[in-house]
């Protein structure tokens, strides 16, 4: 059986793909990782087993759980899928919150003003009032204004990937990848 590689299952591939198999970087905060998946993340998903051995189809059920259905990029993605694949990629590096805020704070800024829809509470949660934002976006902008908040949704992911780096030197070890693995 062939597997549908579009969409999300395509993203989870691309994620798995570059954060690699098991890793335990002294620098890393997050500790130890299998696929991408931290071991705070694996145990409260209810993983109890040792990090080394996290099975590859509990790594893509969490992902396609925590980090696309549970903050809307399901929803996201029939609007903008391009703007829908970034903010996965941005939540799982920096959590789900951090990415639908940077969604929030893009669409705020480029409404002319709350000319062209009401501000958003940038509250993290992708819900009714931000994809109403979104549609209504899209509606004044066109097909090009998906590009225009994919880039704006880049420039606040490289602003905090600098910012990580300057507050925590430890981070230096991770700031090329950051910047060259995500931003296009």
């Amino acid at each position: 059986m062939v597997q549908d590689m579009t969409g999300v299952d395509a993203l989870i591939a691309q994620v798995i793909a570059r954060e690699g198999d098991y890793s335990d970087h002294p620098a890393d905060r997050g500790g130890a990782t299998r696929f991408g998946i931290s071991e705070a993340v694996a145990r409260a998903d209810g993983y109890a087993g040792p990090m080394r051995r996290l099975p590859l189809a509990r790594a893509e059920s969490i992902y396609r759980r925590l980090y696309w259905t549970s903050p809307g990029l399901d929803q996201v993605a029939k609007r903008a899928p391009r703007l829908a694949g970034e903010l996965f990629d941005t939540g799982v590096n920096m959590g789900t919150g951090v990415a639908a805020g940077f969604l929030q704070r893009a669409l705020n800024a480029l409404n002319r003003g709350a000319h062209d829809y009401p501000d958003l509470t940038a509250d993290g949660r992708i819900g009714p009032a931000t994809l109403a934002a979104l549609d209504a976006f899209l509606r004044h902008r066109g097909p090009a204004g998906e590009v225009v908040l994919l880039k704006a949704v880049e420039a606040l992911q490289g602003e905090r990937y600098l910012e990580l780096a300057e507050r925590r030197p430890a981070n230096e070890a991770f700031l090329y990848g950051w910047l060259a693995d995500r931003l296009s």
